[in-house]
């Protein structure tokens, strides 16, 4: 899903590009709409880390806007890479709308849970690693193993419930 910024903020880095630079304030929050009628969407502007991919799955830190791959047992707030924005380098992740997620075979309509595969999710249920505030909104395609997700600032807990 390709999204652009909602209004013109000159001088702002494209929401499906990565930069060396840091641009902008760590955690600012600005707003995206479709190319396609995907609708909008929210974008948190955070710190890249290491084999991040369009569509990863990551935990972030509010203190310093760092990121982590996301994996099992992982805690706090959830978005999704739109940009393979890996160690050391700027980007936008999404955290509200419906996105294109890394996915493990899931269903339509189905929870989402983190995969043993950092970065990944899926929809086979384990106790304690459930994405809350997502829902898948398609299977999975064949090409690059991305998936539709609706999301509402996910964050996951490690609690079973």
């Amino acid at each position: 899903m390709a999204f652009k910024l909602a209004t013109n903020h000159i001088g702002f880095q494209a929401l499906a590009d990565t930069s060396t630079t840091q641009r902008h304030a760590l955690g600012t929050i600005v707003k995206g709409v479709g190319d396609d009628g995907e609708g909008e969407g929210e974008f948190i502007y955070l710190l890249g880390v290491g084999s991040t991919a369009v569509g990863s799955w990551v935990t972030y830190n509010m203190d310093d806007g760092s990121t982590t791959l996301i994996a099992p047992n992982a805690i706090g707030p959830v978005a999704v890479a739109m940009s393979a924005n890996v160690a050391n380098q700027y980007g936008w992740y999404q955290i509200q709308g419906k996105a294109s997620a890394k996915a493990a075979v899931v269903s339509d309509n189905g929870k989402v849970y983190i995969d043993t595969v950092a970065g990944l999710c899926d929809d086979a249920v384990v106790a304690g690693d459930k994405v809350h505030n997502a829902k898948w909104a398609s299977t999975t395609t064949a090409s690059g193993n991305l998936a539709e997700v609706e999301i509402a600032r996910p964050f996951c807990t490690d609690e079973s419930t």
